[in-house]
Order: structure tokens, then sequence, then C-alpha cells
């Protein structure tokens, strides 16, 4: 279990690197370091297919080309294997791309594998997290315990900022 505050990822601190596979058919995979130059907004979820992780990715994917006007890639993680993530894609016909962290390892580095709490009963779980990373892999917005409501566009307007 990492302790968030000793994994915090910090404004104007590099970027952990990453490298995991992705949805689609094969074996795609993404990584921090094939994105030098582009602005990342890379966004972590709980689970696919709930509600609130459902509407964060259509969120998302309705704005793709504002993003990609702005140069930014859009990567949703969970911890979910690429088979789920495809039919969450297929499902929501979702337009950016899902990577699959199972084994936790980049949700730990980035401080978003956590404690949580339902009905008093205490687990390990994603804290729904975003963050903003420059073309040179440097991260220069977080935010944490993310509500959906209105995320995307904060999310788009600090894109367009950078």
């Amino acid at each position: 279990m990492t302790d968030p505050a000793k994994a915090a990822v910090a404004v104007d601190a590099p970027a952990p690197d990453f490298d995991l596979p992705r949805d689609g058919d094969g074996d795609g995979r993404v990584s921090l370091a094939d994105l030098k130059g582009k602005k990342v907004v890379l966004y972590f979820y709980p689970k696919a297919d709930t509600s609130g992780c459902t509407k964060q990715a259509i969120g998302f994917t309705e704005r793709a080309a504002d993003f990609e006007a702005a140069g930014a890639v859009v990567l949703g993680v969970s911890k979910d294997p690429v088979k789920k993530l495809d039919k969450f894609r297929d499902k929501h016909e979702l337009g950016v791309a899902l990577l699959s962290d199972e084994e936790t390892d980049v949700c730990e580095r980035y401080g978003v594998w956590v404690e949580k709490s339902m009905y008093g009963k205490k687990y390990m779980g994603i804290e729904r997290s975003t963050f903003l990373i420059d073309g040179d892999g440097v991260v220069k917005q977080v935010w944490r315990k993310v509500k959906v409501p209105g995320h995307v566009d904060a999310a788009l307007d600090a894109v367009k900022a950078l």
C-alpha cells in the first residue's frame, strides 16, 4: 500500500514515466516517453463502465477534438484488463485511449492507489485524479478527488493556458 503523501506527484516535478497496454486490437502500448513534445492529460478513474467513470470518459470523448487542437493527448488509466477496456470503449463509443494498469504500478507512482471506505468497509482503489503534463514531461497541474461535473472543461482550460 502506497502512502499518497509519499508518492504524491508535485507540480513542476518530472512526471513518472509509464508504459502500459491500451485498448484496441493487437498489443498496443502507450508510454509517456513516446509522447514527448505533446501535452498529456492523464486521468485515473476507478472502474470502467460505472456511472461516474462513464460520464467522465464520455465527457473527454466529446471534447477530444478540442484537446487535440490544443496539442494535448488524453489518456484514461484504470486497473481494468484490456478486454474490459475494449468493451467499455465499444459500448459507449469512446474516443480517448484507455490504458490498463492491472498491477497498479503506475497508480502507485502517481499516488492514486489509496485506501478507500464504503459503508464502513475499507479497501484499496483508485482515487479519481488527473495530471496535466507538458511536452517536456513536467507535471503542470494536479487535480485530486475529482468530481466529474465540470472537470473536462477545467482540464481543457488548463491545457489551453499551458
